[in-house]
């Protein structure tokens, strides 16, 4: 074999995409040093409630750019507005254009701001009991949706079933939920009408 053709090779190995094997996963659990236990069900709508201590690290599931911070727990049970439903939360949108949000947590860290970027597994909230969870055992209501504009709370909720996506990424496998999620948006529309509870 002569040195060209050798050099030729050695070019395009290098131009051959790395085995998945070797890539860093893209998406993480969002739940991070802490036991959970979730359900394959959710009561009315698509979400999971991850069930971990007080406190426990809610992180980004994947690189993207925060959305929406809710700092201000307004929920009343007198008037259960499903905007404020949520109590403290954090929605990012993925680098995938897909919307992640976490619900009912105690913390948010100052320095999350809508617009700033994330790298998977940045700590985004610690978990707690706000909103409408106030009385229940500490979790993480997880939802799943595409982005809309801010208030559109019905949709950032969650619209697609997490559970598979959760088991896949706990168990350190990659499984995106786009196309699920864009096949939910074409059904529904880019915002569906404000449900009734």
């Amino acid at each position: 074999m002569n040195l060209r053709r050798i050099s030729t090779l050695l070019a395009l190995v290098m131009l051959l995409p790395l085995s998945s094997a070797n890539a860093a996963p893209i998406y993480v659990f969002p739940v991070a040093g802490c036991e959970v236990n979730y359900a394959r069900a959710h009561h009315d709508y698509a979400a999971t409630d991850i069930l971990a201590k007080a406190g426990c690290k809610f992180v980004a599931p994947i690189n993207g750019v925060v959305d929406e911070v809710n700092r201000t727990d307004s929920w009343s049970g007198k008037t259960n507005l499903g905007i404020d439903r949520g109590g403290l939360y954090v929605s990012i949108i993925g680098e995938d254009g897909v919307r992640y949000y976490g619900s009912h947590l105690r913390t948010i860290p100052a320095s999350i701001q809508p617009g700033v970027a994330v790298k998977a597994g940045r700590l985004l909230g610690g978990i707690g009991s706000t909103g409408s969870a106030r009385g229940t055992a500490p979790h993480l209501h997880f939802g799943i949706s595409w982005p809309t504009p801010p208030q559109t709370w019905w949709v950032r909720r969650g619209e697609v079933l997490p559970w598979k996506y959760l088991d896949a990424w706990k168990a350190g496998k990659d499984l995106s939920p786009v196309k699920e999620v864009n096949a939910r948006k074409l059904k529904v529309g880019e915002i569906p009408p404000v449900p009734k509870k």
